[in-house]
């Protein structure tokens, strides 16, 4: 028995050789040397071998890409208790690479590399619990894996777990702690978390309010290509936050973000527009942006664009697409918008005029703290409307 273990160890010891020789010739940027190594080891039962091989096919990195080959070589990996074979199997399953899309078998394959301490996997199986896909959705259990996998210092999973502390999902709401995590994952170079950051600065949300703080990280966060850290930095120039007040700056960065599709950039993008603001005005381009805007759900940006529309302003005039495009934001409850279509039932402009109508919608916009639909709701209510 003494001799057969010996045996065993001596082996392993050979084949863990072999792997650490291909990584050696790997950084030598010897790959093809590298691949023959792992492939070697592979062959003889080393799991690293494998998943380091299906990595190289994978990536096509001193090999012709392959992705069933290396579907294949993770599999195996995995079969070999390697977490982060299981983890890439998972992933390829997920966006059916390599094999047919099944996120039943990425669940399968993510929840084994977690079990295993892979961060990774544990970070991926969050997102499904948290976005319910092809799970059932389960805010706690995803809140559970992000923090696992954010205490073995996988920053994308702190920053997620900092959204669900902000927002109260899955945790009890916790600013405070949310501000943390964000701050763990920005140090760690996870741009989301600077920008989530900026607007807790911003807000004063989990931490005390600060304006310079807030820009800073903003464009941190932009320079990164966070479309929501360039719209973030973009009203501080705007308005003179934390920044010298800058508007041709605010519209460069809302640009930046919008044709990045962000659409409350692109909303904001056509005030300036409309405005003239920053650039030179023209009322064509608003109307275009503001549409962009409202396209993508932009409630402001719907609002716009029927005023645009009222007044003819960049586009032909058409009271009835103004009502239509009112009454839309006004039922996912915008102020601006119940209080546009309240003008235009009190005029009859596009819809038959009803003042009662018009008070109704006056009011909803001052229960929403629109000063302006409280001092019209008055005047019908002293009028008896």
């Amino acid at each position: 028995m003494k001799i057969w273990m010996l045996i065993i160890l001596l082996t392993l010891s050979i084949f863990g050789d072999e792997v650490q020789e291909g990584f050696a010739e790997y950084d030598k940027s010897n790959k093809t040397n590298a691949a023959e190594l792992f492939k070697k080891a592979c062959d003889a039962g080393n799991a690293n071998g494998c998943y380091n091989l299906g990595f190289m096919y994978n990536n096509g990195d001193g090999v012709k890409q392959d992705k069933l080959k290396a579907a294949e070589l993770y599999k195996k990996a995995c079969d070999g208790e390697n977490a982060d074979g299981c983890s890439n199997l998972g992933l390829m399953y997920a966006n059916g690479e390599g094999v047919k899309q099944d996120k039943f078998k990425a669940v399968e394959f993510y929840k084994k590399a977690c079990n295993g301490e892979n961060a990774i996997g544990c970070s991926n199986l969050g997102l499904m619990y948290d976005n319910g896909e092809d799970i059932k959705q389960d805010k706690f259990k995803a809140a559970e894996l992000f923090k696992k996998a954010c205490d073995s210092e996988n920053a994308y999973s702190c920053s997620k777990l900092g959204d669900m502390y902000s927002n109260g999902e899955g945790v009890k709401q916790d600013k405070f702690k949310a501000a943390e995590l964000y701050k763990k994952a920005c140090d760690n170079g996870i741009a989301y978390g600077c920008s989530n950051l900026g607007v807790m600065y911003a807000y004063g949300e989990g931490v005390k309010q600060d304006k310079f703080k807030a820009a800073e990280l903003y464009k941190k966060a932009c320079d990164s290509g966070i479309t929501g850290g360039c719209f973030g930095l973009g009203l501080m120039y705007s308005n003179g936050e934390g920044v010298k007040q800058d508007k041709f700056k605010a519209a460069e960065l809302y640009k930046k973000a919008c044709d990045s599709e962000n659409a409350y950039s692109c909303s904001k993008l056509g005030d300036m527009y409309y405005n003239g603001e920053g650039v030179k005005e023209d009322k064509f381009k608003a109307a275009e942006l503001y549409k962009k805007a409202c396209d993508s759900g932009i409630a402001g940006g719907c609002s716009n664009l029927g005023l645009v529309y009222a007044n003819g302003e960049g586009v032909k005039q058409d009271k009835f697409k103004a009502v239509e495009l009112y009454k839309k934001v006004c039922d996912s409850g915008n102020a601006t918008g119940c209080f546009n279509l309240g003008i235009m039932y009190h005029n009859g402009e596009g819809v038959k005029q009803d003042k009662k109508r018009a008070k109704e919608l006056f009011g909803k916009a001052c229960d929403a703290q629109l000063e302006q639909g409280c001092r019209e709701y008055k005047i019908l209510n002293e009028q008896g409307v």
